[in-house]
């Protein structure tokens, strides 16, 4: 990268020959989920590394009134404050809301959006206050219910919920997220207290830290 040339290997074994190219100089910028597979030496050479934040509600109600703007449906302030609320800091998450909903206003409705059509609409796709999906919530039960709040390394997690360890790892490295509703730990994921009284459950004192709830009440 420094020196503004690429190294292309042609061929394998002993008869494997490289050849580099020069390359005009330039400006390099990614991005990634994933920070942590990105090796050190690499990391180091961009000279910004940044981090950015999940979108706040009010940020994302403006991103899906002008989206609705764009597909030309009719969405009342309110019903895009339902669908931000439940996008989990996403716009990604809050456009495809927004289209399902629509979907459902026009088929139900007289096409437009206010809030309890928003409501109704999400609820229909099982979206639930936080955003989590039925996918989202039988990962949290496992959690709590079969593994005791964790910690449960991904593979084990994913064959409890799936069925196989292939299906799902993607789905649970995006735990923890904006809901707050799961957290790393070496050995793997931990469901917090907000995961177990989100499912209704009565969270044990392990999940509370120090194991005294009694600090956390009110």
């Amino acid at each position: 990268m420094e020196d503004f040339q690429l190294d292309i290997v042609l061929g394998k074994g002993p008869a494997a020959r490289s050849i580099r190219l020069d390359l005009p100089r330039f400006c390099l910028v990614g991005a990634t989920t994933r920070t942590g597979l990105i090796t050190g030496p690499l990391r180091d050479r961009f000279g910004l590394v940044a981090r950015l934040d999940y979108y706040e509600p009010h940020d994302l109600q403006a991103i899906v009134l002008r989206a609705a703007g764009i597909l030309g449906a009719d969405i009342s302030e309110d019903g895009a404050a339902e669908i931000a609320e439940r996008s989990r800091g996403t716009p990604r998450i809050a456009n495809r809301l927004l289209r399902r909903v629509r979907d459902v206003a026009e088929v139900h409705g007289d096409g437009s959006i206010d809030h309890d059509t928003a409501s109704r609409g999400l609820e229909l796709f099982g979206i639930d206050s936080l955003g989590l999906d039925k996918v989202d919530r039988a990962i949290l039960s496992a959690i709590c219910e079969s593994f005791g709040g964790g910690p449960v390394g991904l593979s084990t997690l994913a064959i409890a919920v799936s069925g196989t360890h292939r299906d799902r790892r993607g789905r649970l490295r995006a735990l923890p997220d904006p809901t707050g509703a799961a957290a790393a730990d070496p050995r793997g994921r931990v469901a917090t207290p907000a995961a177990w009284r989100h499912l209704g459950l009565v969270p044990p004192p392990s999940a509370f830290p120090g194991g005294d709830p009694s600090l956390f009440d009110g």
